[in-house]
């Protein structure tokens, strides 16, 4: 077993044997029935069910985690203590990420998901049923978050392998495409959804997440297509888990991602933290800040549009030097002129194709994959972000510190670059072939 993939149909000279037609060659042996054709996605039920649960979990989870650090900081008085609050959610889904990926290769992915979804409504509804009592205090709001992102952790490997069930091969970047855009949207609307109803009543938010999460129960309970391949299960949970381990580690392809991902995320991430905080040291309108997010959310909501013809057309490769040249372009605007206008314009344009890198690298992912290794496997990729996610406030608030915000600009342009150069180099990933040659690098 390689990581090597195979090139696009047509840029390879090999051919197979020459086959003979049965007919001809044995009269009496029946012509073979071709196979029936693959249904739209939007006549495909279980994926719609399937998408439309999380979807509503997201939007949910998303007015939500808007209105936790409001609602810690009310219970707390402390912005201190609303920060750690906060960060206690993030240890929980680190902490349970590995283990997660285990069980998802090892139960039904469907009893998972309703499980999973039915916890998170209960421990919402604990919050709405103490605030309505004006008895939530800081740990029982913090409990609250750290079993939230620890169930959340489950269900991430889960909906990956249940996709993968109900969703053709052929089929997978269209879908992934139309995920994007849903996710785009969630994180486009949750903030204004999220205080909008935080502004009526300060449980509204968290009623959002309850009926978010039963939404998903009921969406997934409705599923009748088998969502599980072959499970594991014969062996110790810790073998499971080192097999992942050495799956992941034995595919040159997985290796080079978990750096450059890791990279990426942690640029990107202290950019968006670096601006705003020089925003908010300018003294700038907290609307204009938010404008930037939302201007950012709108081009990701258009890149998602026509990520699946992207993703169709052009290698996975192809677009990532692109996605990554085109946002390094946009910070070296950015650093030429850090004023707030270049930076609505500049994040914008730098975003822009990053649905369809998505789209393009975790279809590849989930039809690559081996079902039963879709969940260690998804775990242990999904690192880093994880990975990334703490690291990149401290990255960007230290470097605005030391070096301003055109020193920080352009570190993260050098970073950027960086990335970029060992994307152009990384052989298996820019071998990658269209979606019609993703099957055949299908990984033992």
């Amino acid at each position: 077993m390689t990581g090597e993939t195979t090139t696009e149909a047509g840029s390879a000279d090999l051919e197979g044997p020459a086959t003979v037609n049965p007919g001809l060659a044995n009269p009496a042996a029946p012509t073979p029935t071709p196979a029936a054709p693959d249904l739209p996605l939007r006549q495909n039920a279980a994926y719609l069910l399937l998408t439309t649960g999380r979807f509503a979990q997201a939007i949910g989870a998303g007015v939500g985690t808007f209105a936790i650090p409001l609602l810690a900081f009310e219970v707390t008085g402390s912005v201190g203590q609303a920060g750690l609050i906060s960060g206690i959610g993030q240890a929980g889904a680190l902490l349970a990420t590995l283990p997660a990926g285990v069980v998802a290769d090892r139960v039904n992915r469907r009893a998972l998901l309703v499980v999973a979804a039915a916890t998170g409504a209960a421990l919402w509804a604990t919050v709405v049923a103490a605030g309505l009592a004006g008895t939530l205090g800081a740990w029982h709001l913090a409990a609250v978050l750290f079993g939230s992102s620890l169930v959340s952790a489950f269900v991430n490997p889960a909906s990956g392998g249940a996709l993968r069930a109900v969703v053709p091969a052929a089929q997978m970047p269209n879908a992934m495409a139309v995920n994007q855009g849903r996710m785009a949207a969630v994180a486009l609307f949750a903030g204004p959804v999220g205080g909008f109803l935080y502004g009526m009543a300060h449980v509204l938010p968290f009623v959002a997440s309850v009926l978010g999460h039963l939404i998903e129960v009921v969406a997934v309970s409705f599923v009748r297509k088998p969502l599980n391949g072959e499970r594991t299960g014969a062996t110790h949970p810790l073998a499971d888990l080192r097999e992942g381990l050495r799956f992941v580690g034995a595919v040159p392809l997985f290796r080079a991602v978990l750096v450059l991902i890791t990279l990426l995320n942690l640029t990107s991430i202290a950019l968006v933290v670096a601006i705003n905080l020089e925003l908010v040291r300018t003294g700038t309108d907290p609307r204009l800040i938010g404008l930037v997010d939302a201007c950012a959310g709108i081009s990701m909501l258009a890149g998602a549009i026509v990520a699946g013809p992207i993703v169709q057309r052009v290698r996975v490769g192809r677009f990532g030097v692109a996605t990554i040249g085109l946002l390094a372009a946009a910070l070296v605007v950015m650093a030429l002129a850090p004023t707030y206008w270049v930076f609505v314009a500049m994040l914008a344009v730098g975003v822009f194709l990053y649905p369809a890198l998505n789209a393009g690298f975790t279809g590849y992912l989930t039809v690559i994959i081996p079902d039963r290794m879709m969940g260690r496997a998804t775990s242990l990729l999904g690192l880093t972000g994880l990975l990334a996610a703490p690291a990149a406030p401290v990255l960007g608030s230290a470097l605005l510190e030391a070096w301003g915000i055109g020193g920080t600009l352009w570190v993260m342009v050098g970073a950027m670059v960086a990335v970029l150069v060992a994307l152009s180099l990384t052989r298996p990933l820019m071998r990658i072939g269209r979606p019609d040659t993703w099957a055949a690098d299908a990984l033992e």
